[in-house]
């Protein structure tokens, strides 16, 4: 039954296509806290959006063009036992990112982005054999650029800025290894990002130099997974995350606009539940679906979707001390209308993803 566990806890960081709401791309998954001895893995993703939109007539009419870009997404974690109870875990990833372009119609030239690095280190400490409380701190790292057209605005506004904060996480896990079984409660901080921001634009008065304060939602995680028949596992997540309070209000934008660049509306929930099965000693199959409720509404420009449906499969090969995981996922992505009345309809996504991991 631990062969399965190792290969299906991995599904989540190997695809990610899914969009957890918001701007988010990779879950920080700390299933490797869980590993027995020492453990090192690596992952990456690549994923292919096609996102597109119908202008109404009164912006002339005609298709947005897709204004999704492809992206990746890497991980790296690092597990260290330093006794019987104690853990560590050392984790680093890029969990948020938005690539928007448009190339045709009305929205020529609106683009923008957000990368984003973090790293946490977080201590696990086993209270008893079936219970362990686990928590530390998580360094984010973010920049972000947007270019908005004349066509918008009173001639053409660009801002960009870049900065770095600390968050926290606490968590807590009850285990019953003789059956497979480990549910997990994991908070994630909100993390307050004052961004240093240049805007630029003739309707600004030309350059200036402000702050943007954004907050980076906090999340809580419920992770699950059980035996339920010989050398096979179900398994999930349900997430909570508070992208309501998540805006991008440039000063010198919003003294123009009275309004922000973008933000959301709506908290979000998502929901992953899937199944996986040992085939052998080295090979271990596994599949599951996603669900993120489509609110309504209106939708950014920058993110135009609502909702999502998703179905992943993938395997694992373990030989010795060696693990690799890989998974492919499909993705619907729910229709959205924006502020102007475009129309976006019939988007999707593809991802693939891989882990490798050694124990040492």
């Amino acid at each position: 039954m631990k062969k399965i566990l190792l290969g299906t806890t991995m599904l989540v960081l190997t695809t990610a296509a899914s969009h957890a709401g918001g701007i988010d791309r990779a879950d920080l998954s700390y299933a490797i806290l869980f590993e027995e001895g020492n453990y090192a893995e690596i992952g990456f993703s690549r994923v292919r959006p096609e996102v597109s939109g119908a202008y109404p007539l009164g912006l002339g009419g005609g298709s947005t063009g897709d204004m999704a870009v492809d992206y990746s997404t890497y991980a790296l974690s690092y597990k260290h036992q330093f006794s019987d109870r104690l853990h560590f875990g050392l984790f680093i990833n890029t969990p948020y990112g938005a690539d928007a372009n448009y190339t045709q119609g009305a929205y020529n030239g609106l683009n923008a982005t957000w990368d984003s690095e973090q790293i946490a280190g977080v201590l696990r400490y086993e209270v008893t054999p079936a219970v362990s409380i686990y928590g530390g701190l998580r360094y984010l790292r973010s920049k972000a650029e947007i270019n908005i057209p004349g066509a918008l605005l009173p001639g053409t506004y660009s801002a960009r800025g870049s900065t770095e904060d600390f968050g926290y996480i606490v968590g807590a896990a009850y285990e019953k290894p003789e059956i497979a079984l480990r549910v997990a409660l994991t908070y994630e901080g909100e993390i307050e990002h004052n961004f240093p921001t240049t805007e630029v634009g003739p309707a600004i008065g030309g350059t200036q130099n402000t702050t943007t304060d954004i907050i980076m939602p906090q999340s809580l995680a419920l992770d699950f997974q059980t035996g339920i028949a010989k050398d096979t596992l179900l398994f999930g997540q349900i997430r909570w995350s508070e992208w309501s309070a998540w805006e991008v209000r440039p000063p010198a934008y919003e003294g123009l606009t009275g309004d922000s660049v973008t933000d959301f509306d709506d908290d979000v929930f998502t929901y992953q539940l899937g199944i996986g099965r040992r085939l052998n000693d080295n090979w271990s199959v596994f599949a599951r679906a996603g669900y993120e409720k489509s609110n309504g509404g209106v939708s950014s420009r920058l993110s135009p979707t609502d909702g999502y449906k998703s179905f992943g499969i993938g395997g694992t090969y373990t030989q010795d001390n060696l693990k690799v995981t890989a998974g492919l996922e499909y993705v619907k992505l729910g229709d959205a209308i924006d502020g102007s009345g475009v129309v976006f309809e019939g988007s999707e996504a593809v991802g693939f993803g891989m882990t490798v991991g050694f124990r040492f």
